[in-house]
């Protein structure tokens, strides 16, 4: 079973809610209205990406997973979310198929990653499945990046100020993946640099650095990422 917010911060010793975040880093809760404001962009910009580029481009990325190799179309796994609550988290599959189910993190050149799988990984066309997520109420566009249970597990036992991260929804991208920091998580620093920028980002947050989030991805996508693979 995973710890939730209130169980973990009874944990490590802190009296509350609050002082668990006093001592991690200064920030408020997102109000009703930003709550709100953040859920109706998801919903708007989500359903409006499916219906002019989802619709036809998920077929056809369907198709070449299907044709390249044997296996689901899509890959789901438990991640953690909103106040550590685990959830299915969907991507297209760009693996070959792995009967015992256990999870690797993805390296270069992995032998696993198929053709068409590379092409998605590259591109990052793999998480487009997450915008069900998103219109589940599962996920946001921007957020901090859900991980894999047992490495985020692992992550919260090193770094105090790591549950932090599940005080918002995880998105589908992120500030720390804007700033270069994606993909496999190959040392300490790497994942130093994450949390700082997760955690500026549940400081800071407002719809115009959502927005700005997203403009930086797609400038991003646009030109090549070397942590991508």
């Amino acid at each position: 079973m995973s710890q939730t917010i209130e169980e973990f911060i009874h944990l490590n010793g802190y009296q509350s809610n609050k002082d668990f975040v006093l001592n991690s880093f200064s920030t408020n809760y997102l109000d009703s209205f930003q709550v709100f404001s953040k859920r109706l962009m998801d919903i708007t910009l989500c359903s409006l990406f499916f219906i002019l580029v989802g619709s036809w481009l998920f077929t056809l990325l369907a198709i070449a997973i299907g044709l390249d190799s044997k296996g689901q179309i899509i890959f789901k796994q438990l991640r953690h979310g909103l106040e550590n609550r685990p959830f299915y988290c969907y991507k297209f599959r760009t693996m070959k198929f792995n009967p015992t189910g256990r999870f690797y993190q993805a390296q270069k050149d992995d032998p696993r990653i198929t053709r068409v799988g590379k092409f998605l990984r590259i591109t990052s066309l793999d998480e487009l499945p997450q915008i069900f997520n998103v219109l589940l109420g599962e996920m946001s566009i921007v957020g901090p990046r859900p991980h894999a249970l047992s490495m985020n597990r692992d992550l919260s036992c090193k770094m105090k100020r790591f549950m932090c991260r599940h005080m918002v929804k995880p998105g589908i991208t992120g500030l720390a993946q804007c700033k270069g920091f994606r993909g496999e998580i190959s040392d300490e620093k790497d994942i130093n640099c994450r949390l700082k920028y997760d955690l500026f980002y549940i400081k800071n947050w407002s719809i115009l650095l959502d927005i700005k989030i997203i403009l930086w991805t797609i400038k991003c996508l646009i030109f090549k990422n070397n942590n991508a693979y």
